[in-house]
């Protein structure tokens, strides 16, 4: 009954148009309050909180993004790969896939890759006679790969809240990115199959070939540099991240010439914004979590769990429903700071990997991203396509069938997500 008075009173402050940030504060510290708990733990909380060395890595992989998409790179990611495969069945949305996949490994975030790739891609696929709305779907689900390929800035509160290895969940997001960039694809191809509106591209010659590459060639070392030296051991996340901005730096201003001062002070002023509301959310959700952990809700909710649900098959589809839900509402980062402190005990109680079911939550959680009325993703299609939002909304609902039927394969399949980290 706790738990479900207060999350009809966050609900309601949120439909009051209370910023998500300090309705989790306001929330949290008039429980502590409340509680008879002192008020003084709020500010222990978010200090304790803010001074986590991970942290450092979500600003550093924002001005890397933004000095990349600054700088136009995503044009020749689209380039090169659109040199190589434009000619198959499909082969603009085989390379959109393509090309968000690459990107989300070098930039660790979905409205990056999904505006980055986006803005290069649908005027390309537009031209050509692809349907507006099959379009405005692949760039919004091409964009949740962001999240799923490492490095991923979900993957990295999830990790500082659940005190878990960092380097193993973006070990374990390989594999089911990997998959779902496959299930993207073949969807495209069947698409395209089955569609006569769009005109094939011509087979690129080889000298074409190569001088996309070559022009690309920067861009894939970045990424290779950041996922070797992650994986290596030689890079900690955060290593990795400024590592990677200072390299794209490299590229964008002294290699290809595309970054301006005007393009680098817009990068470092959006990666400001957009940091300072991260850090304001990561505060108050860790008041918020610091007041349900006093109330005992995770260990009520476990208690429930153990003695009424009857099987990991019915709890993983609980919880699934649950995030989906709050997809309505929440953006990412606040489903995966409020929640991730009452599942993931329940979860570990069930003999649920605390690894997989991270996975599983940024799968979720990716869902969310295209599933209106918050999901991100939707918004920065509509802002680069200059489109409506139904009209976006209604295009990703095949690609919001395949993240489930990803969510499903995990499940059943568990080593798809386990295996690299614990082989490793």
């Amino acid at each position: 009954m706790t738990i479900i008075l207060i999350l009809a009173c966050l609900f309601a402050l949120l439909l009051v148009g209370v910023p998500v940030a300090f309705a989790l504060g306001g929330l949290g510290l008039g429980m502590l309050i409340v509680g008879g708990f002192s008020p003084l733990m709020a500010p222990q909380a978010i200090l304790s909180t803010l001074d986590g060395f991970i942290l450092l890595a979500v600003p550093l992989f924002l001005l890397m993004s933004n000095v990349l998409l600054k700088g136009g790179v995503g044009r020749d990611l689209f380039a090169a790969v659109q040199a190589w495969v434009g000619h198959w069945p499909g082969g603009l949305a085989v390379a959109t896939i393509l090309s968000c996949g690459l990107f989300a490994a070098i930039s660790g975030s979905s409205v990056a890759t999904a505006a980055t790739i986006g803005t290069v891609a649908i005027p390309e696929m537009v031209s050509r006679g692809y349907d507006r709305r099959f379009v405005f779907g692949l760039l919004a689900a091409g964009g949740t790969l962001g999240i799923l390929i490492p490095p991923s800035i979900p993957m990295i509160v999830f990790g500082f809240v659940a005190e878990e290895s960092v380097i193993a969940l973006f070990l374990a997001g390989i594999g089911p990115g990997i998959l779902l960039v496959g299930l993207f694809i073949g969807f495209a191809m069947v698409h395209a199959r089955f569609s006569d509106s769009y005109t094939p591209m011509p087979k690129a010659g080889g000298s074409e070939r190569i001088s996309a590459t070559l022009r690309a060639l920067p861009s894939l070392a970045l990424a290779l540099l950041i996922v070797a030296g992650l994986y290596s051991g030689a890079f900690t996340p955060t290593e990795a991240a400024a590592v990677g901005f200072a390299a794209a730096l490299v590229i964008t201003a002294l290699i290809l010439r595309t970054l301006t001062w005007a393009g680098l002070w817009e990068a470092i002023r959006d990666s400001a914004v957009t940091t300072t509301a991260i850090l304001l959310i990561i505060a108050g959700a860790k008041i918020f979590g610091k007041a349900i952990a006093l109330y005992r809700i995770p260990q009520e909710i476990s208690a429930f769990i153990a003695a009424n649900i009857d099987g990991a098959v019915i709890f993983i589809l609980l919880v699934s429903v649950v995030l989906l839900l709050m997809g309505l509402v929440f953006e990412a980062l606040s489903m995966i700071l409020i929640m991730t402190p009452v599942l993931l005990p329940a979860a570990m109680a069930l003999g649920f990997d605390p690894i997989w079911f991270g996975i599983f939550m940024v799968i979720m959680v990716e869902c969310a991203l295209i599933t209106p009325p918050v999901g991100l993703n939707l918004y920065v299609i509509q802002a680069v396509a200059r489109a409506s939002l139904g009209e976006v909304a209604r295009g990703v609902l095949p690609f919001l069938g395949l993240l489930l039927l990803t969510a499903v394969i995990l499940f059943l399949w568990p080593d798809l997500a386990l295996y690299i980290p614990f082989k490793w």
